[in-house]
């Protein structure tokens, strides 16, 4: 990748912006733009967060999880609260808890106050993971952000939870 800075002194990716000219115009450059540059950055997060992992193994769904757990105590959380709370569907929700469970680090308990309900709770395992996994994470974080204001950041949090909502809206059309 090669980068250029435009009249505003803004980056952007060489390659990108001509591919993207080419197809489909100047006129709709700057959002598929944006659109291509959150791309790379989630992608080079999540290619550093599963390199920090040390071969833990756990995707960014799984650990999500497994962080959403360790808040809530010995009581857990029922699997359908955990898809909603995660954004995603009780099938994948179903399928990350296989995963944490068959790696010790998470177990399913019954619901005491819906029989037809199972909870998720962390293991003594998983919290120690999650321990051991959090300096490594928030250096990795600070070392990625380090040209960035609390400010800035705050501002990227934003932006990106804002396009979030909006890829909600489409999909409920």
């Amino acid at each position: 990748m090669q980068y250029g800075t435009d009249d505003d002194g803004l980056l952007y990716d060489e390659g990108t912006r001509a591919a993207l000219t080419a197809f489909a115009g100047e006129e709709a450059l700057p959002l598929l733009e944006a659109a291509a540059a959150v791309r790379s950055a989630a992608g080079a997060i999540e290619h550093l967060r599963s390199a920090g992992a040390e071969g833990r193994g756990l995707s960014a769904g799984a650990f999500d999880l497994l962080v959403r757990l360790s808040l809530s105590g010995e009581a857990g959380l029922p699997l359908g609260e955990l898809a909603q709370a995660l954004g995603v569907t009780p099938r994948n929700v179903t399928g990350l808890v296989d995963t944490l469970e068959h790696k010790g680090l998470l177990r399913r308990v019954p619901d005491p106050a819906d029989r037809r309900s199972v909870r998720a709770v962390a293991t003594d395992d998983g919290l120690a993971w999650l321990a051991t996994f959090r300096a490594p994470t928030r250096m990795a974080m600070e070392a990625v952000f380090a040209g960035f204001s609390a400010a800035e950041a705050d501002q990227l949090r934003d932006l990106c939870l804002r396009l979030v909502q909006g890829v909600r809206r489409v999909r409920s059309r």
